[in-house]
């Protein structure tokens, strides 16, 4: 996606050669006409799959996740790091953040997963795939079945994309960095 890409070279920033900041539009501060581009994208690469819910995790996802159901007119449903006290039944598992190498507990309530929902997972980064694969554990608990994966960016120079294709997901990113070696973005 030309926009996105766009958005990377100028106005991302190489935090060192694993790490890429882009928080001035994609994660922090938002660009509203990016996120909605990105969502109407998202519409036309998997618009004939029969999504009928759009899936993320807090916090950077949701902006994605908002735009992405806008465009499929379905709702969105996040999963949350920590389990409020008014959540009944839910969904629980275990993912580890590249980001802030750390885990964290990701939990949806069984309200708003159902048996035969078919699920477009949207998300602002792909490092090594485990927020999507523990997410794709939610979805298939619950007896619904993930359709695809929509990502803003991925890191192709990690595992991320292969683990997750290995897992017999259908992925689409909308950039992918090659490297971030020398403080240089290098895009596919």
């Amino acid at each position: 996606m030309e926009m996105l890409k766009k958005m990377i070279i100028e106005k991302g920033h190489v935090s060192n050669s694993a790490l890429l900041k882009v928080d001035s539009f994609l994660n922090h501060q938002i660009d509203p006409n990016l996120m909605y581009a990105m969502g109407e994208e998202f519409k036309r690469i998997f618009g004939d799959l029969g999504v009928n819910k759009i899936l993320t995790i807090e916090a950077s996802g949701i902006a994605i996740g908002v735009t992405t159901a806008h465009a499929f007119q379905v709702p969105l449903v996040f999963a949350k790091k920590n389990k409020p006290s008014t959540m009944g039944d839910s969904y629980n598992t275990v993912v580890r953040s590249f980001t802030k190498g750390k885990e964290y507990n990701i939990t949806v309530s069984k309200e708003f997963l159902n048996k035969g929902d078919k699920i477009l997972i949207v998300d602002d980064f792909l490092a090594m795939g485990n927020a999507i694969l523990g997410l794709k554990t939610i979805v298939e608990e619950a007896g619904a079945e993930v359709v695809g994966v929509g990502i803003a960016v991925e890191k192709g120079f990690q595992d991320g994309a292969k683990i997750l294709k290995g897992a017999g997901i259908n992925l689409h990113s909308l950039a992918i960095i090659d490297s971030l070696e020398n403080d240089k973005i290098t895009l596919r």
